[in-house]
Parts: structure tokens; sequence; C-alpha cells
């Protein structure tokens, strides 16, 4: 799902690397997408808050200035966004690998339109920031991710 994730927006898929979970390791592999010419990195792996998911700690060892760690969207609420200049890098939660629709859906199309999304905005999507996960989903015809600002 995460390989497909851009497709539908114009985006294409410019390589994938599996690397130990080291925070280290996890930079330098973010920082050689960015020089070989990715506009947008897209990190799975641990996004909790326990001290063992080091993926946070990866993408700020890059380099990144984090927008913020944390949404008021299920699924989705672990989600991190931060920028390397003018390159956005999203910590996914497991959630994206799993869940028909999550907080990816919310905030690609923002990226792919250039967008820069901060705080303000992730609060905002508190306002119908839960998917009710219908037996058939009408994303983006219902109100998850529908915000009032």
């Amino acid at each position: 799902m995460v390989r497909q994730a851009a497709i539908p927006l114009g985006g294409r898929l410019l390589g994938q690397v599996i690397v130990p979970d080291d925070p280290d390791y996890i930079a330098i592999e973010i920082r050689r997408m960015i020089g070989e010419g990715a506009q947008l990195v897209l990190v799975t792996g641990g996004m909790s808050v326990d001290p063992d998911d080091v993926t946070p700690a990866g993408i700020k060892a890059a380099g990144a200035d984090v927008a913020f760690y944390g949404a008021p969207v299920l699924p989705g609420s672990m989600f991190m966004l931060a920028h390397i200049g003018n390159v956005p890098v999203c910590g996914l939660p497991g959630c994206v690998m799993f869940n028909r629709t999550t907080i990816l859906d919310l905030i690609l199309p923002r990226i792919f339109a250039g967008e820069r999304v901060g705080r303000r905005e992730i609060a905002a999507l508190g306002h119908g920031g839960l998917c009710e996960e219908c037996d058939v989903c009408r994303y983006p015809s219902c109100s998850f991710g529908k915000t009032s600002y």
C-alpha cells in the first residue's frame, strides 16, 4: 500500500531500502535518497513513543526539521512530518501498511500540491479525524479528515 500511495498523485518510486533498526543507518539512507533526487521520502518503521522505536531519531539525525510528530487522526496518530530543505520526510506509522485509509491519504495530496503542512493544519484534522473503516470505503466522500479551517 505504501508503494502505491504516491502514484495516483503523479509520484514515482525511486527506490526502497531496508536498513537495520539504527538511527544512523536510517539517516544515511534518507540523505542518500534526497541526494539521488527524491522530492519526498517516506520512512516506515517504529514510530511509537517506545524508546526502542528509533525511526523518529533517524529522521532527526538526517538533519530534518520536524514540523510535527503526532496527529489527532486515527488511523495514523503517530505520523511525523519533517523537512530537509524543501524535501518532505514522512515518518509513517504501521497503520499505513494495513488500513485502507489513513492520515497518509490526508497529507500526501497536500504535499503534492506544494503545501507546507504545519501544526495548525494538523490540529484542524482533529475535526473528522476518525476513520470509521466502513465495509465499503467511500473516501474521500466521507467525514474522515474534513476540517473546519
